[in-house]
């Protein structure tokens, strides 16, 4: 296999094109956007290192390291390897799925308020899941496929009711914030007529939280997630060429329909993800694409930087929500608060033009 690389200059961006295999493997990417990507994935690995060694029982970097190599004493093993280090992993890779989520949805609708828990679909997961909870008792992968369900079938309601020879992405944010104000309502109903222990499970797990998640959930959700990456990888291009407009997206060859279609299921099956593994965790698929684009100051949104910006948003709320007050409370209390922080920045910047 050959490795080639060279910069360009092209729009006043500096590009870096790398080529493999002979020139049959052509990767083309902003020297910015790999810049920060880089740094986002050092630093996700840093908040990870931290979260392994800090906390009740504190641990020196040092033994976090052999015992990740298997050479830690029986009381390492327990506290990094099946206590912190799932619930770690789990933030890295669900912050990841809610970033890329955003990023799919913004990017069709072409408005950074086309979140999936803005327009619906989040809500429409919490739904499925709390109906496999509340009424057939159902455990953890009964859970994550009744999730998954309630996302789908939300997309497809949202989007019928959008479609008028073709879908407009303000159209479709308004329409998703209406049918996700009627699955609240429907969620807070059934949560009203639930038994008092049960509906008390259903609250906690719909506030967002990774406390209790162990191997039993990584495994599922890794694997999930290296099924969803292949396609989504496949649709980075369509993606971007639909940003220009039906119209062009057209005149180059990209089958609208299909493509956003696709699109829109992988969107879903990643919030479903997140929501089937931890509940609801709001604002992260929001925020992490706009807050992507600030850095690499792009004109979209992108997927790998979105995804590594979730991972870094996820990584730092779960460990504020487990050490900063002196007790654990749900990550997605955290989140919550973090994405009101950043909206009350982003008014008072546009104030301030």
């Amino acid at each position: 296999m050959s490795f080639r690389s060279h910069t360009t200059l092209q729009s006043r961006r500096r590009l870096k094109i790398i080529r493999m295999a002979g020139g049959m493997i052509s990767l083309r990417s902003d020297t910015r956007l790999l810049t920060v990507s880089a740094i986002l994935f050092l630093a996700s690995l840093a908040g990870i290192a931290f979260s392994l060694s800090t906390g009740a029982y504190h641990i020196r970097l040092t033994d976090v390291l052999a015992t990740l190599v298997g050479n830690g004493d029986e009381q390492m093993r327990l506290v990094v390897l099946e206590w912190r280090l799932p619930r770690v992993l789990l933030a890295f890779l669900l912050g990841m799925a809610l970033g890329m989520s955003g990023a799919i949805f913004q990017s069709l609708t072409r408005n950074p308020l086309g979140s999936p828990d803005v327009i619906g679909f989040a809500t429409g997961s919490y739904t499925g899941g709390l109906v496999v909870m509340l009424f057939l008792s159902g455990g953890y992968y009964a859970t994550a496929a009744g999730a998954l369900t309630g996302g789908l079938v939300t997309a497809l309601l949202v989007y019928l009711l959008t479609y008028r020879q073709g879908i407009q992405g303000f159209r479709l944010i308004v329409v998703g914030i209406g049918v996700a104000a009627m699955l609240q309502a429907l969620n807070a109903w059934m949560i009203r007529r639930a038994e008092l222990d049960v509906a008390m499970s259903a609250a906690l797990w719909g506030a967002g939280s990774l406390n209790g998640l162990g191997l039993e959930q990584l495994w599922p959700v890794l694997i999930t997630l290296l099924v969803l990456l292949p396609p989504l990888a496949l649709l980075v291009r369509p993606m971007r060429q639909l940003e220009m407009g039906d119209d062009m997206a057209a005149a180059s060859g990209v089958q609208i329909g299909a493509t956003r279609v696709f699109l829109i299921v992988l969107g879903v099956a990643l919030t479903g993800l997140a929501t089937a593994a931890a509940g609801p965790i709001s604002f992260v698929a929001l925020c992490a694409p706009q807050i992507a684009r600030r850095l690499t100051r792009s004109a979209g949104v992108d997927l790998v930087s979105s995804a590594l910006t979730g991972a870094l948003l996820l990584i730092g709320a779960d460990y504020i929500a487990q050490h900063a007050f002196g007790f654990q409370f749900p990550v997605g209390v955290m989140t919550v608060s973090l994405g009101g922080l950043y909206f009350i920045w982003l008014l008072i910047k546009e104030a301030r033009k």
